[in-house]
């Protein structure tokens, strides 16, 4: 965030978040970051604990109502029963089958918050994702979100092979995505991304162990499941929770960027930016670096693809003199470095195309550095990014495989 040459400041990068918002810390728990201050997220895939990165995220809010503590304001129906339960830094219940019979869709089966009232509008798509945390031998949970006209609910198995599927469908949506991740020792982040095709008013959330991932049926007496912060929020993505009590709650954007002059942080005629950060698959536009003048006419970048692929591009009076993309998941390392007739990037140490001798003049002096992100809460990365690098000069080929190596 701050430049190690020169050290006047002139390259330091500055933050803008208006509001609070959260990590995993280095203890692998989640904990909240002030205002205005830098995400250094400690999660690594796997639940494991690993490198300090960056995160970037868009602006979201959370619809579900006391999600930073399940036990309060949560109704339990009367064939479970439940205990508080520490997910990750997050308070939940743990709850278990005492008599059986009744699926996550009635009464008696299902611990739920009534009343969320979350407007869900028709083409938009919308991202609700809980912690799971397997407390015994079973390993299945499901969820249920009951909406003013249907509900969409499923099943997830954290028994290692990950599966899950959907349980209930009569809501107006389509195009229902999962996913499972591990986020600690026994906790899992699930996930479910669908788009509206009528507009409805999300009311009930309900959880329960279940005894398969395509079913609402209660598993057997004694089994048991535990679940925190439960979240809803639009896009396709699930982002950091988003802590809410009595009301939903917004998160702002992430916006971080050297802006002005940034002579002192890059060249005009010749230089070179670096990244390394996380590609997942998510589908969507995604930028990790973004130098730009005063329109994006003239910039350059390295950018995740809709398509999912490391785009690099060098853009100069509205048209791309270079632009390479290349398929690569995982955390990546990634350079692009200009100069008329001798334009290059690399990715993880390999050149990605041949080096071009295009002319290169940029119309328009550079006037801002944006990291992890197009512009303030535009084509947002929505991930970690664990190093950038800004140079006044083109690095040699060398310099380039080794630095993204």
């Amino acid at each position: 965030m701050y430049s190690q040459i020169p050290t006047s400041g002139a390259g330091d990068f500055t933050v803008t978040r208006a509001t609070v918002a959260t990590r995993v810390g280095p203890d692998g728990l989640i904990a909240s970051v002030a205002s205005g201050i830098p995400r250094l997220d400690y999660f690594a895939s796997g639940g494991v604990v690993g490198c300090p990165a960056l995160l970037v995220e868009p602006s979201g809010s959370n619809g579900i109502l006391n999600s930073t503590d399940t036990t309060t304001n949560w109704s339990l129906g009367g064939n479970l029963s439940g205990t508080a339960i520490d997910a990750i830094g997050v308070s939940g219940r743990n709850i278990t089958v005492v008599s059986g019979g009744s699926g996550i869709g009635s009464g008696a089966g299902r611990y739920v918050r009534f009343s969320n009232n979350v407007a869900l509008a028709s083409g938009s798509t919308y991202t609700l994702s809980f912690l799971m945390k397997k407390t015994g031998a079973h390993t299945i949970g499901g969820f249920q979100l009951i909406m003013s006209s249907g509900a969409i609910g499923s099943g997830f198995d954290v028994s290692g092979s990950f599966t899950s599927g959907s349980n209930v469908n009569t809501a107006p949506t389509t195009n229902r995505i999962r996913r499972v991740e591990q986020f600690g020792t026994d906790v899992y982040r699930c996930s479910e991304t669908f788009t509206m095709t009528a507009a409805a008013t999300g009311t009930h959330l309900a959880f329960g162990p279940v005894s398969a991932v395509t079913v609402d049926t209660n598993s057997a007496v004694g089994t048991s499941m535990g679940f925190a912060a439960p979240q809803l929020e639009l896009g396709s993505v699930p982002t950091s929770f988003i802590p809410t009590t009595t009301a939903a709650v917004t998160r702002n954007a992430d916006a971080i960027s050297v802006s002005g002059a940034v002579s002192g942080a890059i060249g005009q005629t010749e230089g070179t930016i670096y990244a390394e950060f996380n590609m997942q698959t998510l589908g969507v536009e995604g930028y990790a670096i973004r130098l730009v003048a005063a329109s994006f006419d003239n910039s350059v970048h390295i950018v995740r693809s809709s398509a999912n692929l490391v785009s690099l591009v060098v853009r100069a009076g509205g048209s791309n003199v270079f632009s390479q993309a290349v398929a690569a998941t995982g955390f990546v390392k990634a350079a692009v470095a200009y100069k008329s007739g001798d334009i290059a990037a690399f990715v993880n140490g390999t050149q990605v195309g041949t080096t071009s001798t295009s002319s290169l003049t940029f119309g328009a002096s550079f006037t801002a550095v944006n990291l992890g992100a197009f512009s303030s809460g535009a084509a947002v990365l929505n991930d970690r990014i664990r190093a950038v690098a800004l140079y006044t000069t083109r690095l040699t080929d060398e310099q380039l495989a080794s630095l993204t190596t």
